[in-house]
């Protein structure tokens, strides 16, 4: 959520993983409204899907990103 912080956020649409589940205080630190995709409705997550396989090019999938030094995902 730093991460986004620095930078301006209007909008953010999430899929619908347990990883939002505290959606509401990422809404509330961001000022942004957060919006769910309809399950097996990719094309309604925007950038989402090509933002994970970015990311998943240098976090592999069972690391937890909040484990990493920010030195490394800056980095990235």
């Amino acid at each position: 959520m730093e991460t986004l912080a620095q930078r301006p956020v209007l909008s953010i649409t999430c899929d619908n993983g347990t990883e939002f589940a505290r959606h509401p205080r990422m809404a509330l630190a961001l000022s942004a409204d957060i919006y769910f995709a309809e399950p097996y409705k990719p094309w309604q997550r925007g950038t989402n899907e090509n933002t994970n396989g970015l990311i998943r090019q240098y976090v592999p999938k069972k690391c937890h990103i909040d484990e990493l030094p920010q030195a490394d995902l800056d980095k990235c």
